[in-house]
Formats: C-alpha cells, structure tokens, sequence
C-alpha cells in the first residue's frame, strides 16, 4: 500500500451547515445522515477510513457551497474566519494526520485577501478551497485584483471546487440524472477555470496556482482545441492557454478512478501535476485508495502522484 496525501476531503464547521443542507434535499434521508457524521467527525471515523485507504495526510476543506452563497458581505466574512479558525483547533489536535485549506469569502476582495493570508502565515494551512461561484461572481471578475495579487505574492494553491451554476443547464432539462456531480458540475467548474485562462488572470498573476479535482474537469483532453480556438478568435493573451493549464493548474484524481484518464492528464500537464484525493465522505476512500494501489503505471509515478507531488507543492 503506497502513502498517500489527499487534497479533497471535506468537513462541516457548526456555522456553515445551514449552508449545505440545502444541497442535500434530493439525496436519500439515510444518506445525508452518513454524509453528516463523517463531515463533522474529525476522529475514529475520518481516521479509520484513512487508515484503510492508506492516507498519511488529509487536507480538510469546508463542504460547499458555504459562504459562497451568503448575500451578506459582513456576515460572509465573518462565517468564513469562524470555520478557518474552528479547522485549525482540529489540525492542532491531530496535526500529523491533517492540514487545511483556507475557506474564504471573497464577496469583500481585500478582507479575503487578508484572510487568506493569515490562513496561510498563522494558521499554517497549506492554500484554500472556493467552493466555485459565489453568487454569480467568478473568480476572474476586476474587482477580486486584490485577492489575486496576493494569492500570487503568497504562491498558494486555489482549489475551485464544483457548484451548482447560477441556472441550471437548460441541455439537461429533463434529464435530472445528468445534474449536479455526473456533468453538470464538470463543464461548470471547467469553464470558471478556462475564464482565468482566457481573461488573462495567468497573464498579470503568473505565480498564482489553481487546482482542480475530478481529473482537471476534462481539460487535459481539449488542450489543442483550446490553443486552436483561440488562434480563431483573436484571444490576445501572452502565451497559449494551453500553456497556462500545464504551468498555473494543478489537478486531483478526486472521483475518477480509472487508468484512463490519469494517463491523459498525466501526459496533458505533467506528471507533476496531478495528485491523489479521495473527495471524502462523497466518494469512498477505500475504493480511491485500491485504485491508486493498483493502477497499472510504473511504480515512480505511483509515488508522486498518491503523495510525492502535493508534499512538494503544499510544503508537507
């Protein structure tokens, strides 16, 4: 069993659950009830499953959509410093089990900036987890400059993590199984994504970095129709987007368990760019586990993918 670090597991702070339940009324009753013991268990449960999987380390991240949904900036603001503060008591109890990202409310530009920071220089957590939009706002918008410009003079990692889209995806009407995890949240989260590309965030930010679970959110495989299309519209941007994805974003296996396409992101990017996750409690840790056991790739890659590449990006 190989050790591995992963980058996707969620977890519940007391103020934040308000948020997420709603998110839960088409699951099965008997299933949320799973779901939020293991998100608010930071013991024998979260430990045990770990263990099977054969996770050294878990970088806990609040379960979406938390703060990005709140209207009220102050409220926002103050919620996300709860949860950032409640996770780092958690950290210090089993500090050689779990680190953080940061949660961070970036309806206030500066305040997130300043949060961010101090999650970063105080708190030690290892970068921060934004739960996709935040009220129709994508993280490319003008106003979040000041965020940018020091998520980049940190050189942290931003994961963006799937949200619902602001209107639901009229292709998919009808179709409700399509929603949400199965496709829905996979061309959402790939287009907020390719909007830091194309609007030229890499561009006047090049230390910044982002992550993305789900295997990069099917980017890896268009990397060619991204630099053609561009070529077509006249995108003025410094370098292609292409170039952009393989140097500025960083993606987890997080739901994808399958030779497949972890050889293709592997290829598309780097074999430094792809990491282990195992999206707990949405996805088992012990499949993610076995399958990053054994996968069928040579055994270096084995080791940098399931822990090697996030020690070295996250400084653990």
């Amino acid at each position: 069993m190989v050790q591995k670090i992963a980058l996707e597991e969620h977890f519940l702070s007391p103020g934040l659950v308000d948020y997420w339940k709603p998110t839960m009324t088409e699951v099965p009753p008997a299933f949320v009830d799973h779901l939020y013991k293991r998100l608010t268990d930071f013991g024998d449960l979260r430990l045990e499953s770990m263990d099977k999987a054969g996770i050294a380390r878990s970088v806990l991240a609040v379960s979406g959509p938390g703060v990005q949904g709140e209207r009220d900036v102050a409220l926002a603001t103050k919620k996300a410093r709860e949860a950032n503060d409640f996770l780092a008591v958690e950290i210090q109890k089993r500090p050689d089990r779990y680190s953080g990202f940061a949660h961070i409310a970036v309806q206030d530009p500066r305040a997130a900036a300043d949060e961010l920071e101090r999650c970063i220089r105080d708190l030690k957590f290892c970068g921060a987890m934004i739960n996709g939009h935040t009220n129709g706002m994508y993280l490319d918008d003008p106003s979040l400059a000041p965020f940018w410009e020091r998520a980049d003079a940190l050189g942290t990692v931003i994961y963006i993590h799937p949200t619902d889209p602001v209107v639901p995806a009229p292709v998919l009407s009808g179709v409700p199984a399509l929603r949400r995890a199965t496709w829905e949240w996979g061309f959402e989260t790939g287009s907020h994504a390719l909007r830091l590309v194309f609007s030229g965030v890499f561009d006047r930010y090049p230390n910044a970095k982002v992550a993305l679970g789900h295997m990069g959110e099917t980017l890896p495989y268009l990397l060619w129709r991204f630099d053609s299309r561009a070529k077509l519209y006249n995108v003025k941007l410094a370098k292609a987007p292409s170039d952009y994805i393989k140097d500025n974003i960083v993606v987890s296996v997080s739901g994808v368990y399958a030779r497949e396409p972890l050889m293709c992101a592997v290829e598309a990017l780097g074999r430094d760019k792809v990491m282990f996750a195992a999206d707990y409690p949405f996805e088992s840790a012990e499949e993610a586990g076995s399958f990053m056991d054994d996968v069928s790739i040579p055994e270096d890659l084995r080791a940098d993918v399931a822990y090697n590449n996030a020690a070295k990006l996250l400084g653990l």
